[in-house]
């Protein structure tokens, strides 16, 4: 693999890597690495470390159920260094806390980033793996694609109406609902907004 082979070592064979939260920006830890450990985490998805005290590879989640799914790994301009970011299941640390970095010195610890679009995703998924009795998305999925998309249609078109009219309030509404309702479509597509946000950041030089 070019990358590993790219990468600077210690004298240990060890790297640090930095792990962040893929959807809120928090970093969740500091942690090291050997080459084993980055070729089992590209070729698994989830994260494995070499633990320094105890002398061994170990799977990040395989104790607690807490595992971080990979969504990319890249190294510093020095190459002596490894960012990873995941979709983490559950708080990073062992102590209960979502990140390891809870405690300061100056200032405050940075407070997570809060995207109500994962949030909302996230209980979609939620109540699809997990159907709640009298819960309209799980109504919605149950019907299918096709009721879905009508009140993808039907949302859209009332969002077009509240703009016309120039009612704030009921902009925000209506665009409230549609974004709820795509956020339906997408699951039961298996699309996540995670690709869409990708499209959008392509574009951004345009």
């Amino acid at each position: 693999m070019a990358f590993l082979d790219e990468v600077k070592f210690d004298e240990n064979g060890l790297v640090p890597v930095i792990t962040q939260d893929e959807k809120s920006g928090q970093v969740l830890m500091l942690a090291y690495a050997n080459k084993e450990a980055l070729e089992l985490s590209a070729s698994t998805k989830k994260m494995y470390y070499f633990s320094r005290s105890r002398q061994k590879l170990w799977l990040k989640g395989e104790t607690s159920g807490h595992f971080q799914s990979v969504k990319s790994i890249c190294y510093d301009c020095d190459q002596d260094a490894i960012l990873a970011i995941v979709d983490q299941t559950g708080p990073a640390c062992h102590t209960g806390n979502q990140s390891c970095f809870y405690r300061s010195w100056i200032g405050s610890a940075p407070a997570p980033f809060s995207n109500p679009m994962y949030e909302l995703a996230d209980t979609v998924k939620s109540r699809a793996e997990n159907p709640k009795e009298g819960s309209y998305t799980n109504y919605l999925l149950t019907k299918g694609i096709d009721k879905i998309l009508k009140k993808v249609g039907e949302e859209s078109a009332e969002t077009i109406i509240a703009a016309k009219n120039a009612n704030k309030e009921e902009i925000a509404l209506e665009t409230a609902d549609l974004l709820y309702h795509l956020t339906v479509m997408l699951r039961d597509r298996d699309v996540p907004w995670q690709d869409v946000f990708a499209v959008l950041e392509g574009r951004r030089k345009d």
